[in-house]
């Protein structure tokens, strides 16, 4: 690892192009040297769902970077867990199984074989296909989160931990410093190689799941996730400070000691801020004390934002009653298509928002009613 960092435009998905800019942000970063390397590709697919949405790491960035490593005599495997990962997924409607076909890289299922890895804390298991690979890539997309503001190359990581054990990360960990020391704990275990973020076009608003298509216009790569979230998070215009996994990682000093050591080569960094980018609020405090109190009484609890259900857009898929970690959701036995949530219980992880594919779940303040 190196504390370089490259980033270059790009306004289009042409899969030549962006295999060309690649070249260029690999060696400009220090990439590990992929010749004869069994490389472990892992996209970030929460949902498997249409390019044009900006859910899921862009097709043609995954198909240039396996036409890449390939031309430099790798062999390449590409997977991911999506939040609701059922036996056997494919990342049909997202384009990848069709890149992983035309380019001859083999999809890994992450369900099939899991080994534990140990954390600061316990054990968690993870996809054994990172014990097959020489190294792994990550490939996060540029685009806002709900519990963690934003996420890039930390964040993606958790994709490894397959199937529902990652909901359950939640329960354990149950507020956004929590969570994001859980996810700077987990890269220290199991950290990628190298990280190669899509941010050709990103997501504003609502994310990950819900936000808006928004054009940034870049491609971003380094060997260091912390180097990488501190200069995206910057484009999209937030203090990254305040991204609570940013400022986990960087008061550990593990892999940058301060802002000022990350070597920067592209253009002027004023340049590639993106003016206007809609932002998540930054709105709770990082005071551990204070966090603790307003969760446990109820008038300061209902100004907390919160999952909101419009239930004449609900189609009874029950996704959000399968992902919630706590059992805080359940459907109305005398109403179809209707679900209640359990405020109480509810640990405002934004899960059920993230796999909602019918726009049924808004995260936001709820004054009034249960």
């Amino acid at each position: 690892m190196n504390n370089r960092i490259a980033v270059r435009r790009c306004d289009e998905y042409d899969p030549e192009r962006i295999k060309l800019l690649i070249a260029e942000i690999y060696e400009a970063t220090g990439g590990p040297e992929p010749g004869g390397k069994k490389i472990l590709l892992k996209p970030n697919i929460l949902l498997d769902s249409d390019p044009a949405n900006c859910i899921s790491s862009h097709p043609a960035v995954v198909e240039a970077l396996i036409l890449y490593l390939t031309g430099r005599g790798a062999t390449v495997s590409v997977g991911d867990s999506p939040a609701i990962h059922s036996k056997g997924f494919l990342p049909v409607r997202c384009g990848i199984k069709d890149v992983c076909d035309r380019t001859g890289a083999t999809w890994v299922d992450f369900r099939a074989i899991t080994h534990d890895v140990a954390l600061k804390k316990g054990n968690i298991k993870v996809t054994s296909a990172i014990k097959e690979a020489d190294f792994i890539i990550s490939v996060p997309k540029f685009k806002n989160h709900e519990l963690m503001y934003f996420t890039g190359a930390i964040k993606n990581t958790l994709g490894l931990v397959p199937g529902f054990i990652k909901g359950k990360q939640h329960a354990l960990h149950q507020s956004r410093n929590k969570f994001g020391e859980f996810l700077v704990n987990l890269n220290e275990a199991v950290l990628p190689d190298y990280f190669l973020m899509d941010a050709i076009m990103g997501m504003e608003g609502p994310g990950p799941g819900h936000g808006v298509p928004v054009k940034i216009g870049l491609i971003l790569g380094s060997t260091n996730p912390l180097a990488l979230d501190l200069t995206a998070s910057a484009v999209a215009g937030y203090e990254p400070m305040t991204i609570p996994t940013n400022r986990i990682a960087l008061t550990r000093k593990r892999w940058l000691k301060d802002e000022n050591e990350i070597e920067y080569d592209g253009p002027d960094r004023e340049s590639v801020r993106v003016s206007n980018f809609r932002k998540i609020p930054i709105s709770e405090s990082t005071n551990i004390s204070l966090q603790f109190v307003m969760r446990r009484i109820k008038v300061l609890r209902k100004l907390e934002k919160r999952p909101v259900f419009i239930h004449s857009r609900c189609t009874g898929c029950l996704k959000c009653v399968k992902i919630c970690p706590v059992n805080a959701i359940s459907p109305d036995a005398a109403k179809v298509n209707y679900i209640n949530l359990t405020d109480n219980k509810c640990i405002r992880c934004f899960c059920c928002s993230e796999v909602c594919t019918d726009n049924a779940i808004e995260v936001r303040r709820k004054l009034f009613g249960p």
